[in-house]
């Protein structure tokens, strides 16, 4: 099978390296990819948001299969286009995916169908949100609209705080479009969980729950970032709870999209929070998480290419989706500075045992062929092992296999998980 893989980040990387455990795959191609993804997969030239262009590839290049992996050519219609010209893919199509492209829209659709979450209002217009908020209880989280890198939520613990991210977002537009329409939300507390999901829009067969390391700085402190580490299985989330959140989240979620007529197939990620009054939504993304991806699918025991067809083909329900019940941690490799500026263009070597355990983000071939630093994250080195203890001490052990100039990483991914578990 010819295989096509859009996008270009660690994400895809694990994505690439499980389709390649399936031995009908004869090529798979990753536009762009990366200049480490270049080891796995032929890397085209072709940026991830140009549908006409990859569209034109797949069909001179005769693809038997595609996977869209990132949000933006989702939300734009690559799916839809692929399919357009009879080429079968993994992922939702444009009036799906809108359950990440537009908070509104999911906010709107939760409260809708009765999907428990965060209550909520909706602002068109700079002044009244900025009136809601002389009165709102505080903290408050703000959130873009649209697309935003991950980076269009603001947990405001002030007053002024939460009135200067609603003029960022709507007078200086820091997110262009997508902050056009805001949502202001109530503050949450508990422990987060993330579940990414295979649907073919009947059936949810979720992956192991994971618990990703979002800020910059060790013991959670620093800026929001897209992920500095991820551990899984995530020790809060039980069977009892897991039960829960299929009867009133999952299951819930597929059928309200079936219903408005907007029917979701690929991977449905659930960002949760476990509430003292039980499981709520924070968000959805309509595809594989990053960093999660990296520390998931190396537990996935199942082939991952015979999963994927099942959720396009409508056949999840006769499809056995199997884990490992071990344990595993992914440490993200950074640049020093990321998420603000740094520094790029170091090169990047690792060991012979490091690179089998590593999937790479932030980093291109030079005009030499020489692999060298080109994004935030650089890396993710991830190891699988009975008890996570062993797993977090063996993936930092892997990490130090890779090597490149200002190379950041923290210290302490997967104690908070330890300490739940203990």
């Amino acid at each position: 099978m010819r295989i096509l893989v859009v996008g270009g980040g660690g994400r895809e990387h694990a994505i690439i390296k499980k389709l390649k455990e399936n031995k009908s795959v004869e090529v798979i191609y990753a536009l762009p990819g990366n200049g480490g993804i270049a080891r796995d997969a032929v890397c085209v030239p072709i940026g991830a948001t140009d549908i006409a262009k990859i569209t034109e590839f797949a069909v001179e290049n005769k693809i038997d299969y595609a996977v869209v992996a990132p949000d933006d050519p989702l939300v734009l219609g690559a799916v839809d286009a692929l399919e357009a010209k009879g080429i079968p893919c993994f992922g939702p199509r444009a009036n799906a995916a809108i359950i990440e492209g537009s908070k509104v829209f999911s906010k709107n659709l939760m409260k809708k169908y009765g999907i428990p979450t965060a209550e909520y209002e909706v602002f068109n217009d700079m002044d009244s949100a900025l009136n809601y908020l002389e009165t709102a209880p505080i903290p408050t989280v703000i959130k873009a609209d649209g697309l935003a890198l991950g980076k269009g939520v603001i947990i405001a613990q002030t007053r002024q705080e939460a009135m200067d991210a609603v003029k960022s977002m709507m007078a200086d537009k820091v997110f262009g479009k997508s902050g056009e329409h805001i949502v202001i939300e109530e503050f949450l507390t508990g422990p987060e969980v993330s579940v990414l999901s295979f649907t073919d829009g009947k059936v949810v067969k979720p992956m192991v729950s994971s618990m990703d390391h979002k800020r910059a700085g060790d013991h959670d402190t620093g800026l929001n970032t897209g992920g500095m580490g991820t551990v899984a299985p995530n020790p809060y989330y039980t069977g009892e709870i897991a039960d829960r959140c299929m009867k009133e989240i999952f299951l819930p979620t597929i059928q309200a999209m079936n219903a408005e007529g907007r029917t979701f197939k690929g991977c449905l990620y659930f960002g949760l929070m476990l509430t003292p009054k039980g499981p709520k939504v924070i968000e959805y993304n309509c595809r594989f998480g990053d960093p999660e991806t990296q520390v998931v699918l190396p537990l996935l025991e199942s082939d991952l290419l015979t999963v994927m067809q099942a959720t396009t083909n409508g056949t999840l329900a006769d499809t056995e989706v199997r884990f490992s019940d071990k344990n595993a941690c992914c440490v993200i490799k950074a640049s020093e500075g990321y998420p603000v500026s740094y520094k790029k263009g170091f090169p990047l070597t690792m060991t012979e045992e490091a690179e089998k355990h590593t999937f790479v983000a932030g980093a291109k071939l030079d005009e030499n062929g020489t692999l060298v630093t080109s994004g935030g994250r650089v890396t993710g080195t991830t190891a699988v092992a009975d008890t996570l203890d062993v797993a977090i001490r063996e993936a930092y052990r892997l990490s130090d296999g890779v090597h490149f100039e200002n190379a950041y990483r923290r210290s302490d991914i997967g104690q908070r998980a330890l300490q739940a578990l203990n």
